[in-house]
């Protein structure tokens, strides 16, 4: 994870959004150092800044490291801090190549262009990147055929990358008077990116993965004073590639901004952001054959129809559970491979006592498929953290599932160093850092979303308490000591429930609108997934020097979804535990863990029991909550937090 992020001056910005006042001083909501200090809690290993100096008289680019700028009229201030996972040799952003272009990168790449075992994915990026046309920004999206090299435009290369990314690219162009800034995320918003389009009061274009804590106290303060309960600074950037084209009036040299947004040019790609699913409605027969009937032994299934360590089906017809199952276990595998966790060279620790990657863990389905297929995929030697934080300690449901879950792993992998850190958390005594928290879910201002942010940040931090035995081995004899994980990838299970039909909401509409209104509420889900849950969670996340990666949101794995109809996804005519998510209950019994197969959807705000402090504190009571509908309550100001 890293954390990116460009602050833009004397440019007049042109847009959809509004237009910016060149004569504006610079906002004072907070310094270029409060923004470092922000990016740096995300890329703890190296921070590194550059400027570009934008002359609009000759057209020209003036690119110094520590120079005032006085006789320039643009100023581009790029900021990178790393935490860096993949390569040999430490990097620093921004990178910057030998004609002068600039990347700051905050990704994965799993898929699209080819990433060596050795090899750091920013700096493949920026080698591609460089090789890259100038068109796109003009309008052009394919090929470039003008100089006849057959160079891709830059939506091209993005629109080719499997996985999680956000950047921001300044790309020189020496034969164009004008100059390029590109800047964008993921098609699933699984990288935050916040923007800042200026307007007649606020001059600065900006764009950060992060608001810095200074941004929502200033905020806050002006809510309170002027009574105003929705002022916003930051927007999420919506997922897409954006083009800033800069060039100098004709008619007063002054610097001038135009940008656009691009589409994907995979068609592949773009029938995922569609989200449309082939089968949607069962016939007569096929609703006949969903007729619940004993459950047969799933294990013994699995393993007369696929081979052992095969993954592929004997049989001429697939069952879809087990391509849902084969998808999910190469989207771990791609997250946790051993070039894809830490770099070649890092760490003082023996490799016994490592613990590379650690999951996000209520012992729900979710979570216990994830960790079951960590299991099969990651060396033996390394350890698993799994994850629980708790508002009610060893009372809350999330707790009580996240120890049960734990006898359950260790019952089908019992040489696996397993260890359940117990994040205990009060509300009441989190006051500083609920208003740290508020800084990373901004531009979210629900309660609902702070209370899903604090537990997620706690969570994330892995500071907490595991059992450990005494003397002999024996399941009696244990004490509690404290412990913080040092894993920095955190498996995470976001995208399960959108895809499967987890939600109660999905259930209330398939009774009302049956498949077609199922199907649509899902598709709604996912098409907003990156405004109402990613950029929230991947700031709370990383915010702990972590990592959150979505092996749910692999491109494969929403394909192979999509591909199955929509009836062997989920049966919303059955009990909850059981028709919910049906498809993710057959690949958790086909794994071995038939407990966690049979338990009901439970979100993380009412499982670690944040939801209830939060609505006694703030309400009152969980009734006089529930009459506010508190979760979609508006935060009037940090003030109404102490």
């Amino acid at each position: 994870m890293c954390g990116i992020g460009v602050i833009i001056s004397g440019i007049r910005i042109d847009s959809a959004y509004p237009m910016s006042d060149p004569t504006s001083p610079v906002s004072s909501v907070f310094s270029v150092d409060d923004l470092k200090v922000a990016l740096r809690r995300r890329g703890p290993d190296s921070l590194g800044c550059k400027k570009i100096f934008l002359h609009p008289a000759s057209g020209e680019e003036c690119v110094e490291l520590r120079c005032c700028g006085d006789q320039s009229n643009g100023e581009l201030h790029f900021i990178g801090a790393t935490l860096q996972l993949r390569g040999i040799n430490p990097i620093t952003q921004p990178l910057v190549d030998e004609v002068g272009n600039i990347l700051v990168y905050n990704g994965e790449i799993f898929g699209g262009i080819h990433v060596g075992n050795d090899s750091n994915d920013a700096e493949i990026l920026m080698q591609y990147l460089g090789k890259c046309c100038a068109c796109g920004s003009h309008g052009h999206t394919t090929a470039c055929n003008n100089s006849g090299l057959g160079k891709s435009s830059i939506p091209e290369l993005l629109s080719t990358i499997k996985g999680p990314w956000a950047m921001i690219y300044w790309q020189v162009t020496l034969s164009d008077s004008s100059r390029t800034m590109w800047f964008g995320r993921d098609a699933f918003g699984r990288r935050s990116l916040l923007v800042h389009w200026p307007n007649s009061e606020d001059f600065p274009f900006l764009l950060s993965s992060v608001s810095p804590i200074s941004t929502v106290e200033q905020s806050s303060d002006s809510e309170v004073e002027n009574g105003i309960a929705n002022i916003n600074f930051w927007d999420e950037l919506p997922c897409g590639v954006y083009s800033l084209s800069i060039g100098s009036s004709k008619s007063d040299k002054s610097l001038l901004g135009e940008v656009k947004k691009h589409g994907w040019t995979n068609p592949m790609l773009r029938e995922l952001v569609k989200w449309e699913r082939a089968s949607v409605e069962p016939k007569p027969e096929e609703l006949r054959s969903m007729i619940p009937r004993e459950q047969p032994d799933m294990h013994s299934i699995y393993f007369e129809r696929v081979p052992l360590g095969l993954g592929t089906m004997q049989t001429s017809v697939p069952v879809p559970a087990q391509t849902v199952l084969t998808a999910l276990r190469e989207s771990i595998m791609r997250r946790t491979t051993q070039s894809a966790i830490f770099p070649v060279v890092t760490c003082d620790l023996k490799q016994e006592e490592l613990v590379p990657v650690a999951i996000l863990f209520s012992g729900g389905l979710d979570s216990m498929i994830l960790a079951a297929l960590l299991d099969e995929g990651l060396n033996p030697i390394y350890g698993i953290d799994l994850l629980n934080v708790s508002f009610d300690g060893q009372f809350a449901p999330d707790r009580i599932s996240a120890k049960a879950g734990l006898k359950e792993l260790q019952r089908i992998s019992p040489l696996r160093r397993w260890k359940l850190v117990e994040v205990d958390a009060d509300l009441l005594k989190l006051t500083q850092e609920t208003q740290h928290v508020m800084s990373l879910i901004n531009p979210a201002k629900t309660y609902m979303d702070l209370n899903i942010g604090i537990a997620l940040w706690l969570a994330a931090g892995g500071e907490g308490w595991v059992y450990e035995e005494i003397g002999e081995l024996s399941n009696e004899d244990c004490q509690r000591v404290k412990y913080k994980s040092e894993a920095r990838i955190l498996l995470v299970g976001s995208g399960a429930d959108e895809q499967c039909a987890g939600y109660g909401r999905h259930k209330t509409k398939f009774r009302s609108g049956s498949w077609l209104g199922l199907n649509e509420e899902m598709k709604l889900d996912m098409q907003r997934i990156w405004k109402r849950n990613l950029g929230r969670d991947d700031r709370c996340i990383a915010d702990n020097g972590k990592e959150a990666r979505f092996p749910f949101l692999d491109e494969d794995v929403i394909r192979t979804l999509l591909d199955i109809p929509l009836w062997e996804v989920a049966n919303l005519d059955q009990p909850s535990g059981t028709g919910d998510k049906k498809i993710l209950r057959e690949v958790a019994r086909m794994l071995g863990i038939n407990e966690a197969a049979t338990l009901p959807k439970r979100a993380i705000q009412f499982g670690s029991r944040i939801a209830r402090e939060s609505n006694r504190k703030n309400f009152g009571s969980n009734r006089a909550a529930n009459q506010a509908s508190a979760g979609s309550v508006v935060i009037n100001g940090i003030s109404n937090l102490t």
